[in-house]
């Protein structure tokens, strides 16, 4: 979440006048997050997220989003609602912006999750791999291989003033993984953004899971690698195996992984650290003027991938036999 596009009193009122939320109490930019601008919305119904789609989130995506937290929420996942307008309409336009409202969640984000916490996460991640079974929608995952060559030549020219020899680093990356990529694993819809701030805890227990506006149709081990990299480094840049082997062995005890999913999991976690370093490097090289917004450090997924690099097995990660 963060802030690139203002909205002022006027054009809010005129927005929200087309809803039954109440009176506007008070309004906030929240500036974690880099995709989206969010605001937290307070009235006299209740509390609310209004988001503006930006950058990424093709607006022709909306209707799939809108409608996956919909399908989930139904099969007993705590996710946001989108709220819909008098006409019965849930997107609308603001300041220029698609826009939506959607429920706000109790709880916390964790930002240094124990290991009770990355179990309690590999559980909710299976669950909502199987709440989508039966979704009718599909959407290709545009951040998967076919799009990390663009994305690094929208970076090559100036990826070494980030870091010395970032460029040929990510190159021989790209070139690897072009040829070692699986394929013919379990598919079916991925969160595919599931790091620790999209996911609210009360206590040691799952509140409720955010920010689906990167779920598409993809491996779902392919999830889980994504979970692995968020959520089992520590600040210094070691991957912790307890929280690991906790963060696994909460997905298989809710669906269990099969053997080619486990073979493939060393890749799968060398592709979603590239995933996520190149579009940190990116929008690190990219930041509109006077946006409020924090653009996240490339170089940590960098780290990661120097790590990946030498894993053999999916033991190294704390699958257990």
């Amino acid at each position: 979440m963060a802030v690139y596009t203002e909205v002022n009193d006027e054009e809010l009122s005129a927005f929200l006048a087309t809803y039954d939320i109440g009176t506007v109490l008070s309004y906030k930019g929240i500036a974690e997050g880099v995709e989206n601008t969010n605001y937290f919305l307070h009235t006299t119904a209740g509390s609310y997220i209004l988001t503006l789609y930006e950058k990424r989130v093709r607006e022709a995506d909306l209707p799939f989003f809108l409608a996956l937290m919909q399908h989930l929420a139904r099969k007993g996942l705590n996710c946001p609602l989108p709220v819909v307008n008098r006409q019965g309409e849930s997107l609308g336009r603001l300041a220029g912006r698609p826009a939506v409202i959607i429920t706000f969640l109790d709880g916390i984000a964790i930002r240094r999750p124990t290991a009770q916490h990355c179990a309690a996460l590999g559980g909710a991640l299976a669950k909502l791999h199987l709440a989508g079974e039966d979704f009718g929608m599909t959407r290709p995952n545009a951040l998967s291989l076919d799009s990390w060559a663009p994305l690094f030549a929208q970076a090559e020219a100036q990826a070494d003033t980030v870091s010395d020899r970032l460029a040929e680093r990510t190159r021989r990356e790209l070139d690897y993984l072009t040829g070692a990529w699986p394929g013919g694993l379990p598919t079916g819809i991925i969160h595919a953004d599931l790091f620790t701030d999209n996911v609210f805890f009360i206590g040691p227990e799952v509140s409720g899971l955010i920010d689906f506006y990167f779920a598409c149709t993809d491996a779902f081990a392919y999830d889980v690698a994504i979970c692995l990299n968020a959520w089992c480094f520590e600040a210094d840049g070691s991957y912790n195996l307890t929280k690991g082997r906790a963060l696994l062995a909460g997905y298989r005890a809710v669906r269990p992984l099969e053997p080619a999913e486990i073979e493939a999991l060393p890749i799968l976690c060398r592709g979603s650290a590239l995933r996520f370093m190149l579009t940190r490097l990116v929008d690190w090289l990219n930041v509109p003027p006077g946006a409020l917004v924090k653009p996240k450090d490339p170089l940590e997924y960098d780290r990661k991938l120097n790590f990946h690099r030498h894993v053999r097995h999916a033991r190294e990660y704390g699958l257990d036999a």
